[in-house]
């Protein structure tokens, strides 16, 4: 009992310690990576004020001060934490923006991402008693306002370090103090970086709109080179056949706007440019303001989700904009492209002019369920019958991102895009008036599906990405009687060699603005040679004075489909 009560009185102590030694292979890595022995003496400098802050953060003498402050510091520690064992990789500013923004979905990311989260949690509740439990003993030397204040300090030492560098330099330092300081600066941005109110429509038009009926077509998480459009292994889809009445006219392996699906929905929707995305996407008209100042009604069909929610940003002003606004309530997620497609043909024989957004299922994760059994044609597969009503997060138990686990996947993503991607096509080009439209299909960001090996469990929305996961399908799909434009005039000089940033200057064409003045302000459409430099953003949320990340996509170098997955 004695010896007990001796342990018990260093018990503290001995939990900080425990914390400290499990954070120390994240600081040796860091360290080793670091060039020249003054970089490593300012993190070592930073690095140990922050343990030090840590460490004070323990010694707080009241309790109603010292719990909360220990549950914010372990609560930080757990999401950092949690995030690093669900992506292998380091949380970055950039990153920590798109988990904010996507902060709506953050039950289905408990879902998905159960065994990860389970296994931050003892690092977490560790650490959470180690600063919480009472302390014995008292810091010499440091007055107890400083004592309380530590913690504070360190956060704020590093926030200020983080916003000079544009917030990067947190690796590697203490878990607990990095989602926190992202937090305050986020918070900072959010009170200083207004851009101003949203303008109206400005541009001039020359015409009437050149097709009748306009649409616009974003797949979820589709891979260009996984379409046989574009690879000799890819799955069999209507695209790479001739159909009467229509000319398809197939741009390669495109780039996305980002690898996320965020960033690139609202500059999809609002025509944000490579030079001044951030600007455009936030004050600049969305594309349906666009289309009512053309005459066209606004149709937005969204089989991601159900009961009016909005997503990728969508707000009250923008949905006030859309004319008929189609979800699918009720109807199964394996069967929401279909209803997709069957509303975008029933849209197609209305004939009023229209500008028709489609948000499609796709092939997010979980792909285990989102084909029906008679498309179980590459095997083996993910196992069947757990994800029949995830749209786009599910757990991840059973899937340890194994060499076997990613042939099931890729096989299960494959079974996909025949449904998703072939059956829906096979609908709308059977059976849809196309006469007098104009579609334009893409996807919102490409899939890396660890072909070469590579660690992980993650296929998109990467810190630091492969090539694929910036990959996607660009296809114009024009009616007998729609645009009139010579798409093939360009095709060439575009094809491999195109990007999302592309669309929305087509699309203002094809809705009659002046040539001239939409090219100024939204750049070169895809019937003009664009030059474009094929590359995405893999820094999408530049803050702070950081410059966007652009990773341009090299055709050749894209990895295809391995042939040696499916039997």
């Amino acid at each position: 009992m004695t010896r007990l009560a001796g342990i018990s009185r260093y018990l503290k102590e001995m939990l900080l310690a425990a914390s400290f030694a499990l954070a120390l292979p994240a600081m040796l890595e860091r360290l080793s990576g670091i060039d020249g022995p003054a970089g490593a003496a300012a993190f070592l400098v930073l690095l140990g004020g922050l343990w030090a802050a840590l460490l004070t953060a323990a010694y707080v003498r009241p309790g109603w001060l010292r719990w909360p402050m220990a549950a914010l510091l372990a609560g930080s520690a757990f999401s950092y934490l949690a995030f690093e064992r669900v992506t292998t990789q380091f949380m970055t500013y950039d990153v920590f923006i798109n988990l904010l923004n996507s902060a709506a979905f953050i039950d289905d990311a408990l879902v998905q991402n159960r065994t990860a989260f389970i296994g931050a949690l003892p690092s977490a509740l560790l650490l959470l008693f180690a600063l919480g439990l009472a302390p014995r003993r008292r810091l010499p030397l440091l007055p107890g306002w400083l004592v309380a204040l530590a913690p504070a300090l360190g956060t704020g030492a590093l926030a200020a370090l983080l916003f000079v560098r544009g917030g990067d330099g947190a690796r590697g330092l203490p878990p607990s103090f990095t989602p926190i300081a992202y937090l305050a600066l986020a918070g900072y941005e959010g009170a200083t970086g207004a851009l101003g109110p949203r303008q109206p429509v400005r541009l001039p038009l020359s015409g009437k709109p050149l097709a009748r009926d306009i649409v616009l077509i974003i797949d979820e998480s589709v891979a260009g080179q996984y379409l046989d459009i574009n690879s000799p292994q890819g799955v069999p889809t209507p695209l790479s056949r001739g159909w009467p009445g229509v000319a398809i006219h197939n741009y390669g392996l495109a780039a996305s706007i980002t690898n996320c699906s965020v960033g690139t929905n609202v500059t999809l929707r609002h025509g944000g440019t490579r030079a001044d995305y951030q600007r455009i996407n936030a004050t600049m008209p969305p594309v349906w303001a666009y289309a009512k100042k053309a005459g066209l009604r606004t149709v937005y069909i969204d089989a991601q989700r159900t009961g009016g929610t909005y997503q990728n940003l969508m707000d009250d002003a923008e949905r006030a904009l859309i004319d008929r606004f189609v979800q699918f309530d009720g109807v199964p997620v394996e069967q929401r492209d279909m209803a997709a497609a069957r509303a975008l043909v029933k849209e197609l024989a209305d004939p009023a002019p229209k500008f028709i957004l489609v948000n499609k299922v796709g092939a997010h994760f979980p792909v285990h369920d989102k084909y029906p059994d008679a498309y179980l044609r590459y095997r083996p597969a993910l196992p069947r019958g757990r994800f029949t009503d995830i749209t786009d997060t599910g757990s991840r138990d059973g899937f340890g991102g194994t060499s076997a686990d990613w042939v099931e996947y890729r096989n299960a993503y494959r079974n996909t895009l025949l449904w998703n991607v072939g059956a829906f096509f096979s609908e709308v080009l059977g059976k849809a008036d196309l006469s007098r439209a104009t579609l334009i299909y893409t996807a919102d960001h490409g899939q890396n599906l660890h072909e070469r090996g590579n660690p992980g469990l993650f296929t998109h929305c990467s810190a630091f990405p492969e090539q694929e996961e910036g990959v996607v399908p660009l296809v114009l799909i024009d009616g007998a009687r729609g645009s009139g434009i010579d798409w093939g005039a360009a095709l060439t000089a575009n094809h491999d060699r195109s990007s999302h940033y592309m669309i929305f200057p087509t699309l203002l064409a094809l809705m009659g603005y002046d040539g001239a003045a939409t090219r100024q302000a939204y750049g070169t459409p895809m019937q003009a040679d664009a030059r474009d430099p094929g590359s995405f953003n893999t820094l999408f949320n530049a803050r702070l004075n950081r410059k966007p990340v652009w990773m341009r996509i090299d055709p050749a170098r894209v990895v295809q489909p391995p042939a040696s997955d499916a039997r």
